[in-house]
């Protein structure tokens, strides 16, 4: 049983790799320190929240602009400040959730809310998938391995019988690198290249209110997507999650990782919607795996060959892999909303649905000075704002004239 959890913990940590590094990398933070910062975030979380959830904890895409904007501005150790301060963001929310409870949750974000913001969680991260498979060229050797990897993972999800049935992700990455090897797209350089041992660049933070004024906003976004993610992972596993533990401790595990990634130089933590939709995929809700990943997280940061092997692994593979992932994400937020019997007869809740998925998938966004707020975190604003500010439809009445008005599932 413990090699088994061993393997899917590997299997997850696959899967969130790719993301994981690709933020540090786009921001100029350290690759080694994610890794480290991502495990014991992860552990963290699941110290907190009483090791119930089946999540992993990785680097945010949320803070991408901001964190390269305010590290122009005020330099990397005023950043890494800033997003201290936006952890603690996060656990002030969480307090609010413990004082008034799930209510005020199930107030701002009814069903008709949280169901469209977990589409767009899935569907704004579509092309990133997409553009996994391809490169500037558009290679047809890239859109092959994309759909080796894809059509492995979906035939062994689907078919494979036993053990096997819960490695899905791991098969479609071996035969993704399998045809990689064979197209000449890997190269072990950079494994012979890598030392075997390292210690990840750790950076200490300095507080700079200018900076953490700058930053702590964006923590908005992550934490609406908290919310939708721990739906998702409910609604997979047929679990409260957000009565027991309660969202007051999951927001609060993910502030901790956030402010602790910023100590030492991460990139901030979020939980992270690959892996959800991995555990939807292979149906393993066992916390302990996660676990075990955030521990080979850890203990790549220090192992340089590791990790260089793992980045070896060419995007074509996790781009196949990811149109599943991210796909089952977005259709859980379509069963989120038939689960909780979303009344589309009403013109409120249809124009809310409406605005979220534009908002989120068209890539708008709103600026405020050197402040921008877009994706998920724009689109659930909107969403909130609506359904506060929108007065229920008085036009519900059934279309052969019948006098009586529909029945609304009242959420909060």
């Amino acid at each position: 049983m413990e090699i088994k959890r061993i393997i899917l913990g590997m299997q997850m940590l696959f899967v969130a790799f790719g993301a994981l590094v690709l933020v540090p990398l786009l921001t100029g933070l350290d690759a080694n320190v994610a890794l480290f910062t991502a495990g014991v975030g992860t552990l963290l979380f699941h110290l907190v929240t009483k090791g119930k959830i089946p999540v992993f904890l990785a680097s945010s895409f949320a803070y991408i602009a901001p964190i390269g904007a305010a590290t122009h501005l005020y330099g990397l150790k005023g950043t890494l400040g800033g997003l201290v301060a936006a952890g603690f963001v996060q656990i002030f929310f969480a307090g609010l959730i413990k004082k008034y409870g799930i209510a005020i949750v199930h107030r701002f974000l009814p069903s008709h809310v949280i169901g469209p913001v977990i589409i767009v969680i899935g569907l704004s991260l579509a092309p990133v998938a997409i553009g996994m498979t391809k490169n500037s060229d558009g290679q047809l050797n890239n859109v092959t391995i994309a759909l080796i990897a894809m059509c492995t993972t979906i035939f062994i999800s689907l078919f494979a019988k036993g053990t096997f049935k819960l490695v899905p992700i791991l098969g479609g990455i071996i035969a993704g690198y399998t045809a990689a090897f064979f197209f000449g797209l890997v190269s072990i350089q950079p494994v012979i290249d890598a030392p075997w041992f390292s210690i990840p660049a750790f950076v200490m933070p300095e507080f700079d209110w200018r900076a953490i004024l700058f930053i702590i906003p964006v923590a908005l976004a992550p934490t609406i997507e908290h919310i939708g993610d721990i739906m998702v992972i409910s609604s997979v596993t047929g679990k409260k999650y957000y009565e027991d533990p309660g969202f007051h401790r999951t927001l609060f595990g993910d502030g901790i990782a956030t402010s602790f990634a910023g100590m030492v130089g991460g990139p901030p933590n979020t939980t992270y919607s690959e892996v959800t939709g991995a555990v939807a995929l292979t149906k393993v809700f066992d916390p302990r795996v996660l676990q075990i990943s955030a521990v080979f997280a850890i203990l790549l940061s220090f192992f340089g060959k590791l990790g260089a092997f793992l980045q070896t692994i060419p995007a074509p593979v996790m781009g196949g892999i990811m149109i599943v992932l991210f796909g089952t994400i977005a259709s859980i937020g379509i069963k989120n909303m038939v689960e909780h019997k979303v009344d589309f007869t009403s013109n409120k809740n249809l124009i809310i649905v409406a605005v979220i998925l534009i908002v989120g998938v068209g890539g708008a966004s709103l600026s405020f000075g050197q402040f921008t707020l877009a994706g998920i975190g724009l689109s659930g604003l909107a969403g909130v704002v609506l359904n506060i500010i929108l007065p229920e439809s008085n036009d519900n009445k059934d279309i052969a004239g019948d006098p009586e008005e529909t029945n609304y599932e009242k959420l909060g």
